[in-house]
């Protein structure tokens, strides 16, 4: 019996003290996550996927609450068109997030754009009345309006850095040459 009550009292000491170092974990954890709180409530990201497709792609979000974010991406190629190219994209979006941190994990976004289009190409045109073959430009321009979803996950660091991660697509309507287009990121920022 002495054996008995012994092992019990030496089995509720062992588990008293892995109980205190967990608090102890729990507490660091919770001390080093504290100042994600308040790291503020705005972001600024750059998508290096668009990058380098040759559209550069700057994001700011503004966090509202602590699930809630809206944002405006601006993307402006830098380089010439040569057959259809999309030259600027205006993206307003609004994101909801599902993560336990302050505006982070999983989120989906509803967006609007604004696209800039340019069709450039030279063609080759056949004149009946003279019977010989003349090379002629085109250029098209557009500007389009739609509206599109993404869904990804946002990845945040104790000090403010962020990962993010995301897919979707969005259709254009009105003038277009192009009928839609890819909401593609694979973005690094800081939160502050």
């Amino acid at each position: 019996m002495k054996k008995i009550v012994s092992i019990i009292i030496l089995s509720s000491f062992v588990s008293v003290l892995f109980g205190q170092d967990r608090q102890l974990l729990k507490n660091e954890v919770l001390a080093l996550s504290a100042p994600l709180k308040q790291l503020g409530n705005n972001e600024i990201r750059f998508n290096l996927a668009t990058a380098i497709a040759g559209l550069p792609e700057l994001n700011y979000e503004r966090l509202l609450s602590d699930n809630a974010g809206v944002g405006l991406s601006v993307a402006v190629s830098l380089e010439n068109p040569i057959d259809m190219q999309t030259r600027s994209i205006f993206l307003p979006y609004g994101r909801l997030y599902f993560g336990d941190k302050k505006d982070a994990g999983f989120f989906i976004e509803a967006n609007m754009a604004v696209a800039g289009q340019r069709e450039k190409f030279v063609g080759i045109f056949y004149d009946s009345t003279t019977g010989t073959y003349t090379g002629r430009g085109v250029d098209n321009k557009a500007v389009s309006f739609g509206f599109g979803c993404a869904a990804g996950a946002k990845f945040l660091a104790r000090n403010g850095y962020i990962g993010e991660l995301y897919l979707g697509g969005g259709r254009l309507f009105g003038n277009t040459i192009i009928g839609g287009y890819p909401r593609i990121g694979f973005s690094v920022g800081k939160r502050f």
